[in-house]
């Protein structure tokens, strides 16, 4: 095999050539391998008894899924050249993935297809090893260095087989491949343990709005608040099976919003009141269910209507402070304000509006009280069997709310954003946490690659002297 001149190769910057330990030398890739080879070109066949053909698509998450993979037409001399064995490390050469490389352990019947570039390791080095230095920052580093300024990144097989790579003696890249394969287990355990606390997080905020929309969360202060409990305002009682704190109501939408506002409780225009003709490209924005349920209003709509269009449209206008809920989607009734720092809109037509009367409900209590299981609950029982999940007016009308009197829904509010913000920071701790394990890889693959993660097989020579 043809021997790189140094000027030909693309030099790791984990370590320079007089730092790197005893019995270690830099190899090129080209001089690591037995082959370095393109896949090979055919269509993807499903429902075919052939040999399965490997893409880059099916390489998620550093695992393939054989059962999904398709297979091809392949010849038996091309099947042998491009089949895939245990220990050869395919590598992406082109697109948003270029340089994402994967280790063939085990595989039934099955060849690369042209995107994939394989290298088949010699037998003065171990696949694991070289799967480990294909995970390093200075590797990322080659492989960006070598793609930069190229529109349609590429990584060809003349560029990867001019990198190179710190190599200890085979002996001592098993100590280092068990070792980081341990710790990698120990970081992975973390990772899965961190990745468990969105959910349970969610599951938190979820406690948090059914004890608010329960009067549990407030119990002890009615304790001390008599006077602000005997001044509620009597609200027509709604039905229900779960019991409220004696001062609290059960109310219909309808009953919470500005009586003498027309439109108060409306939905958005049906059909040809507003087509896709009408939008333009600035004026007054248009609110989707998908502002609504990511609570977005500001600069993601590209879709607006005219000031004309907009009064005659006005029945379905939204202003700040309007509590905004999803006629659609699994499940709907996801609820938002609409916030104070953008223009006036015009909800479409799976979006439901409520201006309410400030002297009854605060709208941050009663988003909370439509987004709590409560609420969601009967929104889940009245659509429940309809082809569409989705809430009509007249329906979203039937629904009952549980309503504190005004002060205590300002306490709740105060009480549920303090719990909330704590959940966050959780989460953004939980966010740094996870970030730090992918930096902690990095640092344990420094090390290895540097010599100082194991003993050397020098250093266990010196150690095996001196104890003779």
């Amino acid at each position: 095999m043809k021997k790189l001149n140094d000027r030909d190769k693309i030099k790791s910057d984990f370590i320079n050539n007089d730092e790197l330990p005893k019995d270690w030398k830099f190899s090129s890739i080209e001089n690591l391998s037995t082959s370095i080879q393109y896949g090979y070109t055919a269509s993807a066949l499903q429902n075919f008894e052939g040999p399965r053909l490997l893409r880059i698509t099916d390489i998620q998450n550093d695992t393939v899924n054989w059962d999904t993979v398709p297979s091809c037409e392949i010849t038996k001399e091309n099947f042998l050249k491009f089949e895939l064995k245990p220990g050869d490390i395919v590598f992406a050469r082109t697109g948003a993935t270029t340089g994402k490389s994967y280790l063939i352990q085990s595989c039934p019947k099955a060849v690369f297809a042209s995107y994939l570039i394989r290298i088949r390791p010699n037998n003065s080095v171990d696949p694991h090893f070289l799967i480990l230095f294909f995970q390093t920052m200075d590797y990322w580093r080659m492989i960006s260095e070598n793609v930069a300024g190229i529109t349609q990144p590429n990584c060809n097989a003349s560029k990867l087989k001019n990198l190179t790579v710190p190599v200890p003696p085979l002996s001592e890249q098993h100590r280092i491949i068990a070792r980081v394969e341990a710790l990698f287990s120990q970081i992975n355990a973390a990772r899965d343990r961190l990745n468990s606390v969105p959910l349970i997080m969610k599951r938190f905020r979820q406690a948090v709005l059914a004890a608010a929309c329960r009067g549990r969360l407030t119990e002890g202060w009615r304790d001390g608040h008599e006077g602000f409990l005997q001044s509620k305002q009597e609200i027509p009682q709604w039905k229900s099976d779960v019991d409220l704190p004696i001062s609290w109501s059960w109310v219909s939408p309808e009953k919470i919003v500005k009586q003498e506002t027309p439109h108060s409780l409306a939905i958005g225009p049906f059909g040809s009141d507003l087509k896709v003709s009408d939008y333009t490209s600035s004026g007054v924005p248009l609110i989707f269910v998908r502002n609504i349920r990511s609570g977005s209003f500001s600069d993601i709509s590209t879709k607006y209507i005219s000031s004309i269009k907009a009064k005659e449209l006005a029945a379905h206008k939204v202003q700040s402070r309007d509590v905004l809920i999803t006629k659609m989607g699994d499940p709907p009734g996801d609820a938002r304000i609409y916030p104070e720092n953008v223009p006036d809109g015009i909800i479409t037509a799976d979006c439901i509006k409520m201006s309410l009367n400030p002297l009854i409900a605060n709208p941050n209590y009663i988003e909370h009280a439509i987004n709590s299981r409560l609420v969601k609950n009967q929104i889940y029982g009245i659509t429940m069997g309809v082809a569409q999940s989705k809430i009509s007016l007249a329906r979203f009308k039937k629904i009952g709310i549980p309503l504190p009197p005004i002060e205590e829904q300002h306490e709740i509010i105060r009480r549920v954003d303090a719990l909330f913000a704590l959940a966050d920071e959780i989460e953004k701790q939980v966010a740094d946490a996870t970030k730090r394990t992918e930096a902690l890889k990095q640092a344990v693959l420094a090390k290895a690659f540097r010599g100082e993660l194991v003993a050397t097989n020098a250093e266990l020579a010196s150690s095996f002297v001196k104890l003779n």
